[in-house]
């Protein structure tokens, strides 16, 4: 095999010594959403998936977090159930995921393949989307175990 085949080979294997990338996430939250069931997808509307390599510094002083790795997501808008009373929103309801901690953590957990921490970090920031709060996620995900 010539120069020109072992390059190729040699990107294809180096390809997977990179960590994924900003688009790389985008593609795998928009499949984890795609997964979900129809009458989910429905009921979450027309929320924006936004991925960022961290929470900006304004945001992580809001919620008084000093380490940046500690924000894996974040849901910002108005949840579903307000609406209604508050009236149409001004802007989109948004889920930020945050690329380096969900790494970070996919890292140091090891028993979690990373497209499915993704799902879990989107989901639970849809339930936030939903009006639930931390607690009432937790006791759904502690159910379903």
């Amino acid at each position: 095999m010539g120069v020109g085949g072992d390059i190729r080979r040699m990107t294809d294997v180096t390809a997977d010594l990179f960590a994924p990338s900003l688009d790389d996430f985008a593609r795998l939250a928009r499949e984890a959403f795609e997964a979900l069931p129809a009458e989910f997808r429905a009921a979450a509307g027309e929320v924006v998936f936004r991925i960022d390599d961290f929470a900006d510094e304004q945001t992580l002083a809001d919620l008084e977090i000093e380490d940046p790795f500690e924000l894996t997501g974040l849901y910002h808008g108005v949840d579903i159930g307000r609406r209604d009373s508050l009236g149409p929103a001004a802007e989109p309801s948004r889920v930020f995921l945050y690329r380096r901690p969900i790494l970070d953590e996919w890292c140091e957990r090891g028993d979690v393949g990373l497209a499915e921490l993704i799902a879990h970090v989107l989901v639970h920031e849809i339930g936030h989307h939903f009006g639930l709060s931390d607690d009432d996620i937790h006791a759904i995900e502690d159910a379903a175990d």
